[in-house]
């Protein structure tokens, strides 16, 4: 009872120091220039490795994985050196918008191929935003919101009440809806069927249903919920992904609408078109991937080890 109180203050202490970090890097993000700001967020990132081998052995072994023998060892170090800057760099983007009124966010964003999104709104069928944890990808839903589009942002809470609560607010404030992933289907399902739309990732194993698709030519438990929505409802998806161009200038690029595979046979429609989505954010990966989150646990749920949990 006593260690359980003491990991509890612990958490409490850990966490409310965080906060304060947290509301710190925003006031002082605001007392610096676009450039100097994101140039010391990006210092800051790339030191993260000093200091978690095991973070920076899990990047590396991802990106083994994935590339294999096409890519060498130097090549590795400078993906993983090269990833944990821009993971800095995001880091500092994320909390200089919390602050930013819509003129000053697109002083330093572009967006490309908007017109595919426009189009698949006004269609009134709901419009489905297939994105992926790659580049400053909080870039996607600010702007779906200033666009006027009110989407429902599909998301896994932060462990923290107080730093979800900051981060929700940010997410929302321009008329963005947030939803715990894994919850609330029905609504999600009358937004869409009313012509309304949602921002999803599917790029990460995590804890809903998923089936296995390839990725990196790997098997992969991959969330299903954007295909299973768009074939019960026949709304539109729409790829949009973003990334920090050469100029530290965050580029989100819409993509035309997906058409989905239908032939009657549900179980092989799900995994046929959770494939084509998938296919859609491995390609945009592969143009930068040092871009994309590879410290996350995408290949930790194998076909064997379902099989290994059901016999059990």
């Amino acid at each position: 009872m006593a260690q359980r109180s003491f990991k509890n203050l612990k958490k409490k202490i850990k966490y409310s120091l965080l906060n304060s970090v947290v509301n710190g890097a925003i006031a002082f993000s605001n007392m610096m220039g676009y450039k100097q700001w994101l140039y010391v967020c990006g210092k800051l990132g790339s030191m993260v490795p000093l200091f978690d081998k095991q973070l920076k052995g899990r990047v590396m072994h991802h990106l083994t994985m994935a590339y294999g023998r096409r890519k060498t060892k130097s090549e590795f170090a400078h993906l993983t050196k090269k990833g944990f800057l821009m993971l800095g760099k995001y880091a500092g983007l994320v909390l200089k918008n919390f602050s930013s009124s819509p003129s000053s966010f697109y002083q330093h964003c572009v967006t490309h191929g908007t017109q595919y999104a426009e189009e698949a709104y006004q269609s009134g069928r709901g419009v489905i935003f297939l994105t992926a944890h790659l580049g400053p990808f909080e870039y996607v839903a600010r702007d779906l919101s200033l666009s006027g589009y009110h989407p429902f942002i599909i998301g896994t809470p932060l462990k923290d009440a107080l730093l979800n609560k900051l981060l929700v607010n940010n997410r929302t404030k321009f008329g963005a809806v947030a939803i715990e992933r894994g919850k609330e289907t029905y609504r999600m399902m009358k937004n869409i069927t009313a012509g309304g739309t949602m921002a999803i990732l599917i790029d990460q194993d995590t804890r809903v249903k998923s089936v296995f698709v390839d990725f990196f030519e790997m098997p992969c438990a991959t969330p299903v919920g954007a295909t299973v929505l768009a074939l019960k409802t026949g709304a539109a998806i729409i790829p949009v992904l973003a990334h920090l161009n050469a100029d530290d200038v965050p580029e989100i690029q819409y993509y035309p609408e997906v058409t989905m595979k239908v032939t009657g046979n549900e179980e092989a429609d799900l995994i046929t078109n959770t494939q084509k989505l998938t296919n859609i954010i491995e390609s945009e990966i592969r143009k930068f991937p040092e871009q994309w989150v590879w410290m996350n646990k995408r290949w930790q749920t194998t076909p064997k080890l379902v099989e290994e949990m059901a016999i059990a």
